[in-house]
């Protein structure tokens, strides 16, 4: 006989949160990647235009790890319309020995929020300056509001601006942040004036069109998008990444292929075959990150299996710690 818990995105809000904790399991997740003989394939994508839906299979093996992920992503983004939620999805939690089934983690989307806000953290610790105090934040969903919560448990955030197409979403998001983090919380309507004067700025949105262009860009910037994880998607202008002082990528492979680096080499502004930086190498050490407080960084995250192997682990580890969820039989 073997058993699986099965957590319900109820069960997984009480034991995993956006904290150090999480933080600290992705920026793990990362090293590992530079490190380990990490086996994790390409995402397998499906694509639905019809329902502006697409839907996202990642996976990864990470040797040391006593478990692997398989997550189901769905993404529908015309859902709001409908009163539904435009992410959901599960993940599925195996043994790394057995392949047997430990977990089943019905978060909809809830940990895939964490551990992507968990890495624009690691991204903003790694490559801003120390003393980053203002954020501009483009979007006004759940991620927007998650990456502001991240950027503050790494940095000295004092000020963000949050610009997004529906104004009143924006103006929403800025009162409910700056209830939520007691700092000084601004809607902006204008995106280069979101920008300017910024030490971070983090792109959350499924923009198919820069937001970010090369002249907002000021010297000891860091910039985060976080949106553009499929071949059609873009936030970043392509002359923006050629003009860095330093560009990561979360996995240059996905980044060639789906990130704001296909888009600089498509337009003939970046090498296709440059030597890029990789996040978890600078983690790790392997590579150096900012070099002067005058650089230009970017992070150009796309989403990576290691990210969800490590937070389904987290939440199997805390759930059986916490007693939580079902237990089923079979």
């Amino acid at each position: 006989m073997t058993s699986m818990t099965i957590l319900t995105e109820a069960d997984l809000r009480k034991i995993v949160t956006l904290d150090l904790d999480a933080v600290a399991c992705v920026e793990n997740a990362f090293r590992r990647l530079a490190t380990e003989a990490v086996a994790m394939p390409p995402i397998m994508r499906l694509d639905i235009p019809e329902h502006r839906g697409e839907v996202d299979v990642k996976t990864a093996y990470v040797p040391g790890i006593d478990g692997f992920a398989i997550k189901i992503s769905p993404g529908f983004f015309d859902n709001p319309k409908l009163g539904l939620p435009s992410v959901n999805g599960m993940m599925v939690l195996l043994s790394s020995k057995t392949g047997l089934v430990e977990a089943l983690l019905l978060d909809n989307g809830y940990l895939t929020d964490i551990r992507t806000a968990a890495a624009g953290a690691v991204a903003a610790k790694h490559l801003a300056r120390e003393d980053s105090s203002v954020a501009a934040i483009f979007g006004a969903g759940v991620q927007a509001a998650l990456q502001l919560q991240a950027l503050a448990l790494v940095r000295p955030i004092a000020e963000a601006r949050i610009w997004a197409r529906d104004a009143v979403k924006a103006e929403r998001l800025a009162g409910q942040l700056r209830e939520k983090l007691g700092i000084l919380v601004r809607a902006e309507t204008d995106p280069a004036k979101a920008a300017a004067g910024s030490d971070i700025i983090v792109t959350t949105t499924p923009s198919t069109e820069p937001l970010i262009h090369a002249g907002f860009a000021e010297a000891g910037q860091h910039i985060t998008a976080m949106g553009s994880d499929a071949e059609h998607k873009n936030e970043l202008a392509p002359a923006l990444i050629s003009l860095a002082d330093l560009y990561v990528a979360d996995n240059a492979s996905q980044t060639r292929r789906l990130g704001e680096l296909h888009h600089a080499i498509d337009a003939g502004l970046f090498e296709a075959e440059a030597d890029i930086a990789q996040l978890g190498e600078i983690v790790a050490g392997k590579r150096s990150g900012r070099q002067s407080r005058k650089d230009i960084t970017i992070a150009d995250l796309t989403g990576t299996g290691v990210q969800d192997t490590a937070i389904a682990t987290l939440a199997r580890d805390r759930g059986r710690a916490a007693g939580a969820g079902t237990i089923f039989e079979s």
